[in-house]
């Protein structure tokens, strides 16, 4: 296992930026943990240029994983992925103790971060979050970045909850899925040292970029990867238009997900785009042939846009190698 320390210096250090898939977990089509597809599927958006992958996430299903299945998967994340980005783990769940354990057990896998659901169908409050999360950081030497997403969970982290838990150095930050930018930018705010901030939402991924968000762990990046890294390049390199003209074509496939039960829709979308995943675990059901074409026209649009935005970045890139040859 790699070493690592336990000094908060996550933030400072560089590793964790950028786009970094939620990457949907592959099923075979009776429903079984499609072991044999992680790898290629990894492969595919590291060669497309990510900057992190994330297993074992909402949209990787984790609610209808076995514990056994979640290790399998990180375990064959961590050699697949063989250090050249970092790879977050989800290890949250309902109790405190299955998240220490899941935590360990990825640790000793070899992932790089630890990224922890709020409880679900309970509603702890608050001072119970931070006991939950300060409990689970003191069993590991990985960074731990919380995740909170209300929409599925019932439950929200505030910004002087996560404050409460930077108290613990290796409690880094929070992936943020709730679309509450207001909320998002407190947390930059009103933590005690410098946070850690994902979106887990692609329509507000850019105005979380702009307020000081880190990057994104996206869920529309299991189908765009090179979009989604355009988006950030442009973002990164002061091209606040282009970033948002990006973001704005992305809009329709988070609409899109209104078609069929989550997380359904993304898995369907990558088959679309030739990224086939397999089906959503039951009881989730594929989409109607009709549900189905209405998507395949969004994904072909964005497939579109997204060639000729790209196509047009290469033109240029080629022209300006060519101007410095000249010169």
């Amino acid at each position: 296992m790699k070493e690592r320390s336990s000094n908060g210096s996550a933030a400072a250090d560089g590793r964790f930026h950028g786009v970094i898939p939620a990457m949907a977990t592959p099923f075979t089509s009776d429903g079984s943990l499609d072991e044999a597809a992680i790898a290629p599927l990894i492969e595919s958006y590291l060669a497309a240029g990510v900057h992190g992958i994330s297993v074992a996430g909402s949209q990787g299903e984790f609610f209808s994983l076995r514990e056994d299945e979640r290790l399998t998967l990180i375990r064959i994340a961590v050699k697949a992925v063989r250090g050249r980005v970092p790879l977050y783990a989800g290890t949250g769940g309902v109790t405190t103790r299955d998240s220490i354990a899941a935590t360990r057990a990825a640790e000793e896998a070899g992932a790089d971060l630890a990224l922890i659901i709020t409880p679900y169908f309970i509603q702890p409050t608050q001072d119970e979050l931070v006991e939950h999360v300060m409990s689970i950081a003191r069993a590991t030497r990985l960074p731990v970045m919380l995740y909170n997403n209300p929409p599925r969970t019932s439950v929200n982290v505030l910004p002087a909850t996560l404050a409460r838990c930077m108290e613990l150095p290796n409690v880094v930050g929070i992936k943020d899925s709730s679309g509450d930018l207001t909320q998002a930018i407190e947390y930059l705010l009103n933590a005690p040292r410098e946070a850690l901030l994902f979106s887990g939402r692609d329509t507000i991924a850019l105005a979380m970029l702009v307020h000081g968000g880190h990057g994104t762990i996206s869920p529309a990046a299991n189908v765009f990867p090179e979009l989604m890294l355009r988006l950030y390049e442009r973002y990164r390199a002061g091209d606040l238009a282009e970033a948002k003209r990006i973001s704005d074509v992305f809009a329709p496939l988070r609409a899109a997900w209104a078609l069929g039960s989550f997380p359904v829709v993304i898995k369907e979308a990558m088959a679309l785009a030739g990224r086939d995943a397999g089906p959503a675990r039951r009881p989730i059901l594929p989409l109607s042939d009709g549900k189905r074409e209405q998507l395949r026209k969004v994904v072909d649009a964005i497939s579109a846009e997204s060639e000729r935005m790209l196509a047009r970045a290469s033109a240029k890139g080629g022209a300006r190698a060519v101007h410095d040859e000249a010169g």
